[in-house]
């Protein structure tokens, strides 16, 4: 999974945030808090995120409203499987991984575990 954009994780970041479907207006608007950017430009990175598959879009009357196919935590782990993928020893690249996690995300890290182990219990 190649990593977004710069102004792409931008507008994904507010979809994800918001966690309702909203207009490029609404999104231009947000970021012009900030910094100015171009109404065209959202409207085009936008497009291009739908192109991707990375937002499904309705219509409302003359505008399109867009909403996330993939959640950030689905976008975040994928970014580690691609990353985990780099290694030619997987467990070794785990290991550092988890060298560098506090005790809190370590905590986080075994509950996951126990679930996706009771998970995986429960489909066979």
């Amino acid at each position: 999974m190649r990593r977004l954009g710069d102004l792409e994780a931008e507008i994904m970041d507010r979809l994800w945030t918001w966690n309702r479907p909203a207009t490029v207006r609404n999104v231009v608007d947000d970021i012009n808090k900030t910094r100015p950017v171009a109404y065209t430009t959202v409207m085009t990175v936008t497009n291009i995120l739908y192109s991707k598959g990375w937002l499904l879009r309705g219509k409302q009357g003359r505008a399109w409203l867009y909403t996330p196919v993939r959640s950030r935590e689905a976008y975040a782990a994928a970014l580690m499987e691609d990353g985990l993928g780099e290694s030619k020893d997987r467990p070794a690249a785990l290991v550092e991984f988890v060298s560098n996690m506090s005790e809190d995300e370590m905590a986080a890290l075994r509950k996951a575990l126990r679930t996706a182990g009771r998970q995986e219990k429960a489909k066979r």
